[in-house]
């Protein structure tokens, strides 16, 4: 077993693992890491655990020290140059006429970049915004072009239900979703009824997704002979979360339809067709 810290830098981003080092790091503590990008200041999401050696990405970086105050006020610097940043970037945007939306600017914690969140429709020929951006800021400058639904992770919005978007309030990772699920949980197929705020299949389509799979595998499907109570018939239609199945009867001379719980119902086993099975017999 290893002991193991998560560490966010984004209140709804990925949580990271690190390697606490023998400091007593506890929730919500403030730490200073190393990452790709350098030495970054991070929230200790939950306190020390312990995980399999297989469940741990490597390498696994250490903490490099609790975050002091002096690194508290300089990480809120950050955030106030990074509104700045942004304010200045959009002009530079207008300015050379590009065809594209600044989302978020992001330092990192020593000021050594400057990383700028934009989304386009397509390809976008920044080189001659970098230029005027890295004379004004002195220091390195990245842009990355992000997808809609990261958009909507990082400006937070109100989904159809109501509530803040998931993504934004406590989602750390998106989860990948299809149109099968939306009909396998019976949804409208209508676009409008089953995308989210950022025009994609609404997250919240896989939450239930492995229930409804499981009920699925345990309901019988649709147009298959099947044996109730009052006979064989075939399912003519299933209701999921009910556990209910309607079933038709035909005879010769009327059509019906009964429903029936679904644990009531047995499938029909196909009847197989003997072998003649011949005996030889062997003279000696």
């Amino acid at each position: 077993m290893y002991k193991i810290v998560a560490v966010k830098f984004k209140p709804t981003g990925k949580a990271y693992y690190f390697d606490p080092l023998g400091f007593d790091i506890k929730k919500n503590d403030n730490v200073i890491v190393e990452t790709v990008r350098g030495l970054e200041y991070g929230t200790v999401s939950y306190g020390i655990q312990e995980l399999e050696e297989k469940d741990i990405p490597k390498p696994l970086k250490g903490v490099i020290r609790m975050a002091t105050p002096e690194d508290t006020k300089r990480a809120e610097e950050n955030r106030r140059c990074e509104r700045e940043a942004f304010e200045i970037c959009t002009q530079k945007i207008k300015k050379h006429e590009l065809e594209m939306k600044l989302v978020e600017v992001e330092y990192t914690f020593d000021r050594s970049k400057i990383l700028f969140y934009f989304t386009a429709d397509g390809r976008v020929d920044f080189r001659e915004l970098v230029k005027d951006l890295a004379n004004v800021f002195r220091t390195r400058i990245e842009l990355r072009q992000i997808g809609v639904r990261d958009e909507s992770k990082t400006m937070g919005s109100i989904g159809v239900c109501g509530r803040g978007l998931c993504c934004s309030q406590w989602l750390g990772e998106f989860v990948p979703v299809s149109i099968k699920m939306a009909k396998e949980q019976g949804l409208s197929l209508n676009p409008a009824k089953i995308s989210g705020a950022c025009g994609r299949l609404m997250c919240c389509l896989k939450y239930e997704q492995d229930t409804y799979e499981q009920l699925i595998r345990e309901m019988p499907k649709p147009q298959t002979p099947i044996m109730t109570p009052d006979g064989e018939g075939v399912v003519e239609e299933i209701s999921l979360i009910r556990g209910m199945v309607k079933v038709r009867f035909e005879a010769e001379d009327e059509k019906s339809v009964k429903e029936y719980k679904a644990t009531d119902l047995k499938p029909v086993r196909k009847k197989r067709k003997d072998n003649k099975k011949f005996d030889k017999s062997i003279e000696d």
